[in-house]
């Protein structure tokens, strides 16, 4: 468990929050799926890839096949494919807050998309002002720790 807030937010961090991790998931998801590709694609040193790609695989992101005698390859799994809207939102964010110009896009039907964040439910685009929050973590509220019961004054 995370210090802090009990918040899903830093619980998948602990899992993708690093680097090194998301260009994996990111290198994968584009189709090169070999140790040598990937390494040579996010510019990891080789010894923290591995390290990262083994965590991927244990926490169910990735999944390692042979394609040949002791050879592997990895592959996304369904949580890993799940990651395609948190990259491609970090990567329009970065297009339009942190890059001059894009060095590499994502279409879809011969367009780029823009990526925007839906209401499964109703279909609504979600925006700041419609967010309310409801804090369910015993003990803490929306605006941080609860005061506790049992602690007495002096």
């Amino acid at each position: 468990m995370v210090p802090g807030r009990p918040c899903s937010v830093a619980a998948t961090l602990q899992l993708v929050g690093d680097r090194w991790s998301l260009l994996a998931a990111r290198e994968v998801l584009f189709g090169n799926r070999r140790f040598s590709q990937i390494a040579r694609n996010t510019g990891a040193p080789r010894d923290r890839l591995a390290a990262r790609l083994k965590s991927l695989v244990a926490d169910g992101i990735l999944e390692k096949r042979e394609y040949q005698a002791t050879r592997f390859e990895y592959h996304l799994t369904d949580a890993g494919k799940e990651l395609l809207g948190v990259l491609a939102n970090l990567m329009a964010w970065g297009d339009r807050w942190v890059v001059d110009e894009p060095p590499m896009v994502l279409e879809h039907h011969g367009h780029q998309i823009q990526p925007v964040t839906v209401c499964g439910v109703c279909g609504q685009a979600v925006s700041e002002e419609d967010l309310h929050l409801v804090s369910r973590a015993p003990g803490w509220t929306v605006g941080g720790p609860a005061a506790h019961a049992d602690v007495k004054s002096s």
